[in-house]
């Protein structure tokens, strides 16, 4: 175990040099945060999980730990280098060596191929260091690909963050993980108001502050 997280930490830090905007973070994922998306997703998905900007693999092994199908999971990482270590990592994932913005286009590939649709979008992308335009491109892609009680999950290392308006997603609530280096705040998103207000209903999470939301 100690092996792997040095290994893991190798590769994150070689990364963090070469492409720091992309990669956005001082350090890999920490269990807990792992852990509190991998509960939102839950064991038995209704249809794929797609990870955006899945890095060195600590939510996606969250993920698969929790119960995801690695037949429905799909990770997709920027990174040629990143890319490489998590298809070694997770052999029996189909890893997608491919930019986010061809969501929409990987989602289309997925209904060609099988008969489940898209019901979570989780990201680790660093929306707020992208440029706004790509950002705008993701999120309109993230709210066409998934189902009516498909949820989008997104954590960010500004906690206290505000909220915009944007391409039809419900802000469902927000949780924040303080045992992350630095401290993340989890949010999450529907396509359909019923199941934010389900989630919200069954999760305690803190409500919103506005009806229409954007990951910031």
């Amino acid at each position: 175990m100690l092996k792997r997280w040095f290994s893991t930490l190798h590769v994150f830090g070689r990364e963090l040099v070469a492409n720091p905007r992309q990669v956005g973070a001082a350090c890999p994922s920490s269990p807990i945060l792992a852990g509190r998306i991998a509960a939102l997703v839950g064991r038995q998905p209704e249809g794929y999980v797609i990870e955006l900007g899945a890095g060195t693999g600590a939510i996606t092994h969250a993920l698969l730990e929790a119960g995801v199908p690695a037949s429905r999971l799909i990770p997709v990482e920027r990174s040629e280098r990143l890319a490489a270590h998590l298809q070694k990592r997770f052999p029996a994932v189909g890893v997608h060596h491919r930019d986010a913005r061809d969501l929409k286009q990987l989602a289309n590939e997925l209904a060609r191929t099988g008969d489940r649709h898209v019901s979570h979008v989780v990201s680790s992308l660093p929306l707020r260091s992208l440029p706004e335009a790509d950002v705008q491109h993701i999120l309109a892609a993230v709210g066409q690909v998934l189902g009516e009680r498909g949820l989008f999950i997104q954590y960010t290392y500004s906690v206290r963050g505000g909220n915009e308006p944007a391409h039809q997603l419900h802000w469902c609530g927000r949780s924040v993980v303080w045992l992350n280096l630095p401290p993340a705040r989890v949010d999450v998103f529907a396509t359909q108001p019923a199941t934010a207000a389900e989630f919200r209903k069954n999760s305690g999470w803190s409500a919103p502050d506005g009806n229409l939301a954007t990951a910031s």
